[in-house]
């Protein structure tokens, strides 16, 4: 609306000083209140100070259009698609119809992923502007929704929005919300003339205030209508029309000649009115001129545009429900765009037709190849519920593709009980693949039991040594928790998947479920299932299972290996968007460097699995209880204490044995480090019967036994710490590991000492595990060897290899930051009699340290030659240059000459 500027001059300057800030601007109020004008000229404001602008403006009949607005907003950005990861883009062509080919289908998730990078790299000042946010189509608004959470600040947001609520997932604590309020009797008057070219007295400006409450639009509607009377209304007298913008339009069409009113309602329907479309339904070009000339609409070279989105669905809402099913099926013969005819369609026919259900399901096809699910959900149905009785397996086949869209699109509820329809509808393989889909719905949800009984129902369904039973028994090897029929199903399903040429990452992540369960069973760890799954892969992950290579090179201490699998796997799901893979991963993150001593970088990767999990409505037990052991590590016992207790009534309420056992062995472990021996030994001896009862004899990522030893000890059970020993020794027997040969040489030193025996054998034992294992390898685990030498020594009266094996304890955990740990080896530093060290006196480890930096050596070169990390030649080099009185390591040589001659 021309001139409606007018009156809004501080909310522009203050939309726009928002804008510059990288603040995200809402822009509020009724249909008609004047937002575009604003959103508009913000956008040229943008536009003339040199940003990259991306703008959509949806209007209600594009809301069922999948990804029309996005679309609209990366077309400016079409040249970098090409150079986008493949899964990317593949998806941004198919958002943006380039693609040559439609042998990939695009998935919705890769769709947000592809917004993001593209949008992350579209400049230093980038505006995105949507206007009428409520009629973004819901594809385009969760790839926007999904690029804008992960951009922050980084790109400027202008949305308008007529409704109630927080269009995008806009950031609350930096929204700047600017409601528009309705304009007075001058700003209305300036509206009027620079809209209509008229000018109304001040009287007759007033009324049209009063009766348009202030809102630009119906002003200039009911201005319109006065111009049009052949004298203006007396005082007494009412204005020609109603306030209703409904009643207004009404009025407007009914003043127009037929042909133009019939022209006015087709255009109405069509999503998109094309003159083409239109003129093969019969309408010519000039029907519309009476239209046009009334303020209704423009016609374009090649389109027809309504006035404001509001005028088309007020003409929609005016057609009479017979007249409207015939206009249907007239464009329906006319439009050429297959998807248009299949809208089209839809809404004019009402009995089954074997041709329209056709129709319309090769729409849904094409609109879920488009990663589009939530759009063909209802394409599917419409086609399963005109589809005719006698072609059963059709509708069943359309009410399965549905169901799989709903599971796609993340809608979990609906996913399930349209799954359940299905099975109760149908049977043989529509039933088995209802139920599959079932199954995978409870999994999704967290709901083990359910995913278990949905998949073996669907197994019992399915028709034997098939691939569908074969893809049936892959994922029951994933719900179950118990190894031996988890490795039962795994087996079956790669006998009946190896003997067709079918879904290879899922035979794949078959293989590895296959070996994964062999190994908690306790059988000999045959990797070449490993081997054999990866070469399937070919390059893409499986996400069934997929993370067990990683799982299994982190129990054995290859972190790298491990963390190299993660990063290879996050890089996929975050190139398909793929947001709970990612959330997954972040979890196995966390843990793999927290176990490898890396515990800044497992705080980053368990807060962003946590923030995450958050998003996605997860349950978050995983990174909850990493957290936990996190904190515990660190010295926060009452923080790791809470999680363990919420963790264990949670694991309870919901049956979850699995969560029963992490959070069991968290709760040893804090009781523990508090010193409460016993309270540990109670919380070990639970979780040992609870792994036995689910049948695991190796509990792969599970590594409590020396600590449920060391509880033994404490409390004074021998008996159990030996029977903890012998469990240690077979997992060791079964697979040597860095963890289990230190827990091994540990558990017996205290063990030794705890009978009165001389524990030098023991302990020459443990010096030598320790230099067996590499430094990075289980830092936390090298230096409590350390702290069980400095104790043992000290109860031997060995004072001197007491302090030293000590200090050097305190300063490897101090490394990694393990604060009880460290407070630990203090305490029993602070019980060794006669001469402790001063605070400036440096401890051996300190000493080599600052010698081999003092000769220029770096710190890698430093941690090499001493078989340290680099982080603890950090920490020693800060400890001696606080003891020193020095900044630099240019001042070490002098000082430590200095400190020889004193000594």
């Amino acid at each position: 609306m021309d001139g409606s500027l007018v009156g809004r001059d501080a909310v522009y300057e203050r939309a726009w000083q928002a804008l510059g800030a990288h603040h995200p601007v809402l822009l509020e109020g009724p249909a008609g209140i004047g937002k575009t004008a604003v959103w508009r000229a913000l956008v040229a404001a943008a536009e003339r100070a040199g940003w990259q602008v991306l703008t959509c403006a949806p209007t209600e009949a594009e809301a069922a259009l999948p990804f029309a607005a996005l679309a609209d907003l990366l077309r400016p950005l079409a040249d970098r698609v090409p150079d986008l990861p493949a899964p990317q883009r593949v998806a941004a062509e198919a958002v943006l119809l380039t693609a040559d080919t439609a042998e990939d289908v695009a998935d919705e998730r890769a769709v947000g992923a592809a917004t993001h990078t593209l949008l992350a790299a579209a400049g230093p000042r980038v505006l995105v502007a949507v206007d009428d946010a409520p009629w973004l189509d819901p594809s385009s608004e969760r790839a926007l929704r999904y690029a804008l959470r992960r951009l922050g600040d980084r790109v400027a947001v202008l949305a308008a929005c007529r409704t109630e609520g927080t269009p995008l997932g806009l950031d609350e604590t930096r929204l700047t919300r600017i409601p528009l309020t309705p304009l007075g009797v001058g700003a209305l008057y300036h509206v009027v003339r620079a809209r209509l070219g008229v000018s109304l007295s001040r009287p007759i400006g007033a009324r049209i205030a009063r009766e348009s409450g202030g809102n630009p639009l119906l002003a200039i509607e009911l201005s319109r209508a006065v111009s049009r009377l052949p004298r203006p209304p007396l005082p007494g007298e009412e204005l020609p029309v109603g306030s209703s913008l409904r009643q207004l339009l009404r009025d407007a069409l009914a003043a127009l000649p037929e042909v133009s009113r019939d022209a006015v309602r087709r255009a109405a329907l069509l999503t998109v009115p094309t003159l083409a479309d239109l003129a093969a339904a019969g309408v010519a070009a000039d029907a519309f001129d009476a239209a046009e000339e009334a303020g209704l609409l423009a016609v374009t070279v090649s389109t027809v545009e309504f006035a404001h989105p509001m005028y088309a669905a007020a003409v929609v809402a005016g057609i009479p429900p017979g007249v409207r099913r015939r206009l249907h099926r007239a464009l329906a013969d006319a439009v050429a765009d297959p998807d248009e005819r299949a809208r089209q369609l839809a809404r004019c026919t009402d009995e089954p037709d074997a041709a329209v259900a056709a129709e319309l399901a090769a729409a849904a096809d094409r609109q879920r190849a488009r990663g589009a699910p939530a759009v063909a959900v209802d394409l599917y149905e419409r086609a399963a519920a005109l589809t005719p009785a006698e072609a059963g397996t059709d509708r069943g086949r359309r009410r399965l593709a549905a169901v799989r869209c709903r599971l796609d699109s993340g809608d979990y509820a609906a996913a399930g009980a349209a799954a359940d329809a299905v099975a109760t509808d149908h049977s043989g393989e529509s039933r088995a693949e209802a139920l599959l889909l079932r199954a995978m719905v409870a999994w999704c949800a967290d709901d083990l039991p359910g995913a278990v009984a949905a998949g073996e129902r669907g197994l019992a369904a399915a028709p034997a040594d098939t691939p569908l039973a074969g893809r049936v028994h892959a994922h029951l090897a994933l719900f179950y928790d118990a190894p031996e029929p988890a490795r039962r199903h795994a087996e079956a399903a790669i006998a009946l998947m190896s003997a067709v040429d079918g879904d290879r990452a899922l035979l794949a992540g078959a293989l590895f479920q296959l070996f994964f369960q062999e190994v908690r069973a306790g059988l000999p760890a045959r990797t070449e299932l490993l081997d054999r799954g990866l070469e399937l892969e070919g390059g893409r992950p499986s996400w069934l299972a997929g993370t067990v290579p990683a799982i299994w090179w982190k129990a054995i201490g290859e972190h790298d290996r491990a963390r190299e699998r993660l990063d290879t796997l996050l890089r996929h799901a975050v190139a398909a968007g793929d947001e709970p893979w990612q959330h997954e991963l972040l979890t196995h993150l966390g843990e793999a460097e927290l176990v490898a001593g890396r515990w800044d970088a497992a705080a980053r990767h368990i807060a962003a699995a946590r923030e995450l999990g958050e998003q996605l409505g997860t349950g978050m037990v995983g990174e909850t209880w990493l957290g936990g052991t996190l904190d515990a590590y660190r010295g926060r016992l009452a923080a790791a204490r809470q999680v363990a207790e919420d963790g264990l009534r949670r694991a309870d309420e919901l049956g979850d044995p699995w969560s029963r056992r992490i959070h069991l062995q968290l709760a040893g472990f804090v009781a523990l480090s508090a010193g409460q021996a016993g309270e540990a030994v109670a919380a070990y001896r639970e979780l040992v019967a609870t792994i036995g009862d689910a049948g695991i004899a190796e509990p792969l990522g599970q590594r409590f036994e020396p600590d449920w030893i060391e509880a033994c000890v404490g409390a004074g059970d021998l008996d159990a710490a030996t029977d903890g020993l012998a469990r240690l020794a077979e997992r060791h027997a079964r697979q040597p590991r860095p963890w289990t040969a230190l827990g091994l040489a540990r558990s017996r030193v205290l063990l030794a000492g705890a009978t009165g025996a001389d524990p030098s054998a023991e302990l020459a034992e443990l010096a030598a595990a320790r230099v067996a294992v590499p430094a990075g390898a289980v830092p936390l685990d090298r230096a409590r060897c350390l702290l069980v030498a400095g104790m043992a020594h000290r109860r031997a009266r060995r004072k001197r290899e007491a302090r030293t094996a000590l200090e050097a304890a305190a300063a490897e955990f101090a490394a990694i930051g393990a604060g009880a740990f460290e407070a630990r080896a203090r305490a029993e530093l602070a019980r060794i009699g006669g001469r402790t060290a001063a605070p400036t006196e440096l401890t051996p480890t300190e000493e080599r340290v600052a010698r081999l930096a003092a000769q220029g050596r770096t710190n890698r070169a430093i941690a090499d030659a001493l078989f340290i990390s680099p982080k603890t030649v950090e920490a020693n080099l800060a400890r001696v240059y606080r003891k020193l009185g020095i900044a630099t390591r240019a001042e070490l040589g002098a000082e430590l000459g200095r400190e020889a001659a004193r000594h």
